[in-house]
């Protein structure tokens, strides 16, 4: 049986690093200061981020408690299958670094608004600018905030409530700086967000070779292969449990990569962290989001899988049901939280409250980049200074946190949250990403397409959902976004005109040989865990 809070020694580790991540937070601020603080500097730190530090704010950012809790949730629930999400993703890194950075920052592109404004028209930017704020304040803020908080929660027995006010509270602090440290305290975030989630794999897999008779890390990932072979699919065949979430080869040649490449190619909340630099140091530090990418898995999958061994020999049962005697996989993580030593319990505490803030900070800075560059300045201000602007965005952070904290508590009948924020976010993406790969690789494409891609896109996800529920989100992402394409390609063929507005200079699409030879070792690592775990 656990004990449920933290002891001197985790709050001493835990003090450390929120003392670390703010002084260095103020110091970067102080440094980097030149006297006027632009709009742009603010939103998009122009120049300033080195490549490591544009990698590891794009980890920062994604790796949450939607991460650390929801998809450590799936590893429970469904295995190691879930990991397609990362590690597919890592694939995609190299394909927006190699196709999508150039043309945005051939154009001076400094957020997707501004892209389809450039590209087609200020009525698309405008509904698709809507589309994405309601998507980041009701389904990523909320999310995040309601993950972050369960975990606190049941490690330490903060109340809810509380737990959700201060977590807002932390990351509107970090976004006073805006995106230039935001970045940089990202490195700590990351470094942090590794060594804590290392910490309870190292705890999980040893606990799993004790109970065996055994001891040792490889010991414990070779039992939980054994006692839970069902686990170590990463292609799930029809007819399987969880085939819905996840169905067969969809996730590995099919609606996947629509779904990645539109997050980490067309989301200004992840993008925005590469626009602001030159090319090659934009791709570097993509190329090495991507490695950190191919170890998220281990820090937050494998725990999960290692739990549901544990739970399968009776382990902690009660502390996996919620107050109404139903199996929750999405207390795994914290569960196993509770069960670290003192000392480590705050370095993984730290981790995961790294994990939270990090992403909430990155996400509520894209708020304000949308709504202050491309709502505020359109529609209420368009001769507003960059001081107002920055203002209005910081007023932007506090109101989309407010409805967030209130919204969050809604959440809790859920079983797998991560699974939740992929399905409703893929309402979005069949639309989002057919607008952005044709308006950047066709020129024919015209305005009233993309229009009416922007308006179908939730009608027609919904109409998939409620009237084929059997059929699984991603084949529907993959039907949606063909539908449009295709609507989309009939409508322009039918208009006689080329678009000449987005300049593409393919003699950008080359790469330099470290980054050939960082992409090919990549593939060769992913086509090596597809074949071990298919």
């Amino acid at each position: 049986m656990h004990t449920t809070g933290l002891h001197l020694l985790d709050y001493l580790v835990f003090a450390l690093y929120f003392i670390a991540v703010s002084a260095y937070g103020y110091w970067i601020y102080r440094r980097k200061q030149t006297g006027d603080n632009t709009a742009g500097d603010y939103f998009l730190a122009e120049g300033s981020l080195t490549y490591w530090a544009i990698g590891a704010s794009l980890i920062a950012s994604n790796i949450s408690a939607e991460h650390f809790i929801g998809m450590s949730g799936s590893g429970f629930a469904i295995g190691l299958a879930i990991s397609t999400y990362e590690w597919m993703s890592a694939a995609t890194l190299l394909v927006v670094a190699v196709f999508f950075v150039p043309v945005y920052l051939k154009n001076k592109i400094y957020t997707m608004p501004q892209f389809l404004r450039s590209r087609y028209s200020p009525l698309v930017a405008t509904l698709m600018a809507v589309f994405w704020l309601l998507a980041y304040v009701f389904v990523n803020l909320t999310s995040i905030l309601y993950l972050g908080a369960l975990a606190l929660e049941l490690t330490t027995g903060l109340d809810f409530y509380a737990a959700i006010l201060g977590l807002a509270l932390f990351a509107i602090f970090i976004t006073i700086g805006g995106m230039r440290v935001i970045g940089y305290t990202d490195v700590v975030q990351v470094a942090v967000l590794v060594l804590g989630g290392l910490a309870t794999v190292y705890l999980a897999l040893s606990m799993v070779a004790e109970h065996y008779g055994s001891e040792g890390v490889f010991a414990g990932l070779a039992l939980i292969r054994e006692k839970a072979p069902s686990h170590f699919h990463m292609i799930l065949p029809k007819g399987h449990q969880y085939y819905k979430d996840l169905p067969g080869l969809t996730v590995l040649i099919g609606a996947m990569w629509i779904n990645n490449l539109n997050y980490w190619g067309c989301n200004q909340y992840i993008i925005q962290r590469a626009l602001g630099a030159d090319l090659p140091t934009a791709r570097k530090g993509i190329l090495f989001a991507a490695f950190l990418k191919l170890l998220i898995p281990v820090i937050v999958v494998l725990p999960g899988i290692s739990a549901f061994v544990l739970y399968s020999e009776g382990m902690f049962q009660q502390e996996m049901l919620d107050a109404n005697g139903v199996v929750k996989p999405d207390f795994a993580y914290p569960t196993l939280l509770n069960l670290l030593p003192m000392g480590m319990k705050g370095l993984a505490f730290a981790a995961l409250i790294a994990a939270v803030v990090a992403s909430l900070a990155g996400k509520a800075n894209s708020v304000a980049t949308i709504f202050s560059l491309d709502i505020y300045k359109r529609y209420f201000d368009k001769e507003a200074s960059d001081a107002k602007l920055v203002r209005v965005g910081k007023i932007a952070i506090a109101v989309s946190m407010l409805i967030a904290i209130m919204v969050a508590p809604q959440l809790r009948s859920l079983e797998q949250t991560y699974q939740f924020i992929q399905e409703y976010m893929s309402f979005i993406t069949p639309g989002a990403f057919a607008i952005f790969l044709l308006g950047m690789f066709w020129r024919r494409t015209t305005s009233g397409a993309a229009l009416a891609a922007a308006l179908l896109t939730i009608p027609l996800s919904a109409a998939f959902k409620f009237l084929a529920p059997e059929i699984p989100f991603l084949d529907r992402l993959g039907w949606v976004f063909v539908l449009i394409v295709g609507l989309m390609v009939v409508m322009s063929l039918s208009r006689n005109k080329e678009d000449t507005s987005i300049e593409i200079d393919v003699k950008l699409f080359r790469v330099e040989p470290s980054f050939i030879v960082g992409g090919v070792i990549i593939c060769g690592i992913l086509t090596a865990l597809y074949t071990v775990f298919w």
